[in-house]
């Protein structure tokens, strides 16, 4: 659906985005993390056809983002960080002059601006002035010009950006339903949020692409060793002294002080162990009662405080990032890129 070869883009001597390439492919909901000034919304914009490139190669269901503009763009719907609403006038207008502008089919316009407020839920607000809505209400309408005409391709920059709790969970419904039937792309600083709603995950950090992954695996992959949290009624040393004694367990720290006579400890297992099991009869031999055992497993947030503190080149997450195009992008195409 988009394919990303060996996209730069400098600003004088500062380069936003470094040799990136990736592909999307279709019936997903892709998630782009990274830090500010990682080059999310610089990436975004050059999908989307706001910004040229210095140099690389965008495509959107085939089309060259540089080379045939009008093609590629029919086949994206955008909404920005601010969405681009004209306030004086009211939803309906609103979303009927998107259509005009989007050169939709005239036979289909009123049908298009029907299904993208009902499916936004706009309807009971059309004939109201953009300027009297609320925030939400203004970042729904925001989406209905974004989907109008069923674009192939949805992205969206922070869409929940200023919203409050009730109105990010009615957002985030709204995302999980639209990529039911398009391929959406979701920039979002809130990582439960990408967590929640995305398949897969963008990780982007000083204009390079450290991780390309699922949720699931990108946590699997960065967790390493297994990890427990472990409480027992016991002092320290001798608790301590007992949990030396069990194989596999590769190191031991104190998680928190002694209350009540129970000590917390942080287990670090050897490469590809389970303790648990001799962990538990350790406990049980020496008559050491577990109140409780879990498994300290990394959150999406570690892994993004991870890979985005890395200095300089690609980590090993990334070694591995799927879906990566390797064709070299030819330096005889200038057209469209800013020399």
């Amino acid at each position: 659906m988009i394919e990303i070869n060996h996209l730069v883009k400098k600003y004088g001597n500062h380069v936003a985005v470094d040799d990136l390439t990736l592909t999307v492919e279709p019936g997903k909901i892709y998630g782009f993390l990274g830090p500010n000034g990682a080059g999310k919304s610089t990436t975004m914009n050059i999908i989307t056809g706001y910004l040229g490139a210095t140099s690389g190669e965008v495509k959107l269901n085939g089309h060259d983002i540089f080379l045939e503009p009008e093609e590629a763009k029919r086949c994206v719907g955008y909404l920005p960080e601010i969405p681009p609403l004209y306030t004086e006038m009211t939803v309906r207008e609103y979303l009927e002059f998107v259509a005009e502008l989007k050169k939709l089919d005239k036979k289909l316009r009123k049908k298009y601006v029907e299904e993208a407020m009902e499916t936004t839920r706009t309807t009971e607000v059309s004939g109201r002035l953009i300027r009297n809505l609320s925030k939400g209400y203004r970042q729904r309408v925001g989406f209905a010009q974004a989907i109008l005409g069923y674009p192939e391709i949805i992205i969206l920059d922070e869409p929940t950006v200023g919203l409050d709790p009730k109105q990010i969970i009615e957002i985030r419904e709204l995302i999980q339903e639209l990529g039911k039937k398009h391929t959406v792309i979701l920039s979002s600083h809130i990582l439960t949020e990408i967590s929640a709603v995305c398949d897969h995950v963008f990780i982007l950090s000083k204009g390079k692409l450290v991780a390309s992954d699922s949720t699931a695996n990108l946590l699997e992959r960065m967790s390493g060793a297994q990890e427990l949290q472990l409480a027992v009624k016991a002092g320290q040393q001798e608790a301590k002294a007992i949990l030396e004694e069990v194989p596999g367990i590769a190191g031991i720290s104190l998680s928190s002080e002694q209350e009540n006579g129970v000590t917390t400890f942080h287990l670090t297992a050897e490469k590809s162990c389970d303790v648990r099991e001799d962990v538990f009869y350790a406990c049980a031999q020496a008559k050491m009662p577990i109140m409780e055992m879990k498994l300290a497993s990394k959150s999406l947030e570690d892994v993004f405080l991870e890979l985005t503190s890395q200095e300089g080149g690609k980590s090993s997450a990334s070694a591995n990032a799927t879906g990566c195009c390797a064709a070299a992008f030819s330096s005889g195409k200038q057209g469209g890129f800013e020399q």
